[in-house]
C-alpha cells in the first residue's frame, strides 16, 4: 500500500469515526465548551505515527515538511506542537492548528469509551464535562451499556493497526508521533514523484 492509499484509509477511518461522534454527540447531548483547550494543554499525550499521516502528509504537499519537521526537532515542550493557545496567560483556552488533520487520540477524547481492566466500558473524558454538563454524561454512561453510537478507544485502534500494523503499534508523545508520521512521508518521497492532485500513489 503506498503512502497515499494510506492516508486515504485513515482519512475513512476518521470520517467513519466523524459520524459515529457527531450520533453519540446529538443522542447523549455531551458537546465541547467553545474555545476550551485544557485536554490539548497537556504533557502526557501519546499517539501512533500513523494517525498523524494525513497530517504529515498534507504538510509535504504544501512544501512545509523541511520547516515542521525543523519545528518538532528543536521544540522543547512535551506539549503538542500544533495546538495554539490563546495566550501564554491562559493556555488552556485555544485551538488546533491543524484541525482537519488532527489525530485519533484528538477525535475520541472525550466522545469515546475504553475498557477497564474488567473489560468494562468506562467514558473517558474531561472533567469540566463531568461536573458541568452532569445529565448529559449521565445518559452517556446509560449509553455504554448498550454501545449504542458509542466510539470505543480500542475498536478504532484495532482499525488504524489494520491499515498499517508498524505505524499504529508504537504510542509515542504526541510530538514525537507527529515528527515519525513526517519522517516517514518524507522518506518515502525522497525518491519518489510526489502524485498529482488527482492521482494515488
Amino acid at each position: 500500500m503506498t503512502i497515499k492509499h494510506k492516508v486515504l484509509a485513515v482519512e475513512k477511518l476518521f470520517k467513519t469515526l466523524d459520524n459515529e461522534i457527531a450520533a453519540f454527540r446529538k443522542e447523549s447531548g455531551i458537546y465541547c465548551f467553545s474555545g476550551c483547550g485544557k485536554c490539548c494543554n497537556k504533557s502526557d499525550i501519546e499517539a501512533s505515527p500513523l494517525e498523524f499521516l494525513p497530517l504529515a502528509f498534507h504538510w509535504f504537499s504544501q512544501g512545509k515538511a523541511d520547516e515542521m519537521r525543523q519545528k518538532l526537532e528543536e521544540n522543547q515542550s512535551l506539549n503538542c506542537m500544533v495546538y495554539q493557545p490563546l495566550s501564554k496567560d491562559d493556555p488552556n483556552h485555544g485551538h488546533c492548528g491543524e484541525y482537519q488533520h488532527r489525530g485519533l487520540i484528538c477525535r475520541l477524547f472525550g466522545y469515546g469509551a475504553s475498557k477497564d481492566k474488567y473489560g468494562q466500558l468506562r467514558m473517558v473524558t474531561c472533567k469540566l464535562i463531568k461536573e458541568n454538563q452532569t445529565e448529559s454524561f449521565a445518559k452517556a454512561v446509560e449509553m455504554l451499556k448498550t454501545k449504542s453510537t458509542v466510539p470505543v478507544f480500542a475498536d478504532y485502534y484495532q482499525k488504524l493497526m489494520q491499515i498499517d500494523f508498524r505505524l499504529a503499534k508504537d504510542v509515542l508523545p504526541i510530538n514525537e508521533a507527529i515528527l515519525a508520521a513526517l519522517e516517514t512521508v518524507m522518506q518515502y518521497y525522497a525518491y519518489r514523484e510526489f502524485p498529482a492532485s488527482k492521482g494515488v500513489a
